[in-house]
Parts: structure tokens; C-alpha cells; sequence
């Protein structure tokens, strides 16, 4: 695939540029099975609806087409319009002051995973990916403690594994 040059304005980021290396969707790391794709998510509600609004020239249109966002112009996480109607999201401030975020995705973890799913591939891929199978804990202490397909239990935790592309619908 002959790379695609991909330059970021938004509010986070001015002349940030990255190359789309990969197929969409395609040739991800061996360790990393995502559940939901990045359009999923956001179709489901996630991040209280406040988040990647101002992405909207980076990523597909249809990714927003039938996303779950707050009305512009409120920063306020609306956590009804996450699919388990928890808020289940950290601020930035707490993401920032543990060292979480790299500064080529300054919005976190969800920001790399659209953008890998797009094609980048980046220094920071390993440390992502490993923080992304680390969610998997959470996915014990479901099928641990939840029947299958019971939404009421333990909402916090199946929001946040939402979050991380793990489809908690399904534990």
C-alpha cells in the first residue's frame, strides 16, 4: 500500500502529520483483536458523548453519521448517551498527570486505536496495545460475577471495557 499523508487541524492538534501505512482495518498487531471497530463504539455511546466532535475531517463521515455526541459548544459528559448510561470515563487531567497520554494522540487511547485502525502505525503501538489487553481483567470480573448478557451488572465496568473496543454486550 503506498502510505497517505494525513494532516490534523482540530482543537487539539494544528499541522500534526501522520502516515496511513496499513488497509483499513487490516494487518493489526497479532496480540491486539479489538471487538469494536472505532464506528461501532461511537454508534454505541461513548466517552459521554463529548468526545473527537472536532475530528470529524480525520475519520470517515459515517463514522459520525450515527454517533453519540453532546451537542456541540457542551463539554459536559452527558452519561446517558453512553450505552450503559454510566459514566465510566477519567478526566484528561487525571489521564495527563499519570502519564497515559503520548503527545502524537493527545486525546488518549481512543485517539490511537482510530488512528491504527485507520492505517498509522507508530513508536507508541506496544505500550498501547499492552495497556489494551490489561482491560482484560475487567472482562473476568464480569464473567466472574455477571450472567451472560445481564446489561445491570456491573455497568461502570462493562462501559469502560466499551471504551476499550471490548464488546461487554456479549460477556
Amino acid at each position: 500500500m503506498k502510505p497517505i499523508k494525513i494532516t490534523v487541524n482540530d482543537l487539539m492538534q494544528k499541522g500534526y502529520v501522520y502516515e496511513r501505512t496499513e488497509p483499513v482495518g487490516e494487518n493489526f498487531d497479532t496480540d491486539f483483536k479489538p471487538q469494536l471497530t472505532p464506528w461501532e463504539m461511537l454508534k454505541l455511546g461513548v466517552f459521554g458523548g463529548v468526545y473527537m466532535r472536532d475530528c470529524t475531517d480525520e475519520f470517515p463521515k459515517e463514522w459520525f453519521k450515527d454517533a453519540k455526541f453532546a451537542p456541540l459548544g457542551s463539554d459536559e459528559h452527558v452519561a446517558e448517551l453512553n450505552y450503559f448510561g454510566v459514566n465510566a470515563s477519567q478526566p484528561l487531567s487525571v489521564w495527563l498527570a499519570k502519564g497515559w497520554i503520548h503527545p502524537d494522540d493527545p486525546r488518549g487511547w481512543f485517539q490511537w486505536y482510530c488512528r491504527y485502525y485507520m492505517g498509522r502505525r507508530h513508536s507508541d503501538d506496544v505500550r498501547q496495545i499492552k495497556r489494551w489487553k490489561a482491560m482484560v481483567r475487567h472482562v473476568a470480573q464480569i464473567k466472574k460475577n455477571c450472567r451472560v448478557g445481564d446489561d445491570t451488572c456491573h455497568t461502570k465496568q462493562r462501559q469502560a471495557l466499551m471504551h476499550w473496543a471490548y464488546d461487554s454486550r456479549k460477556m
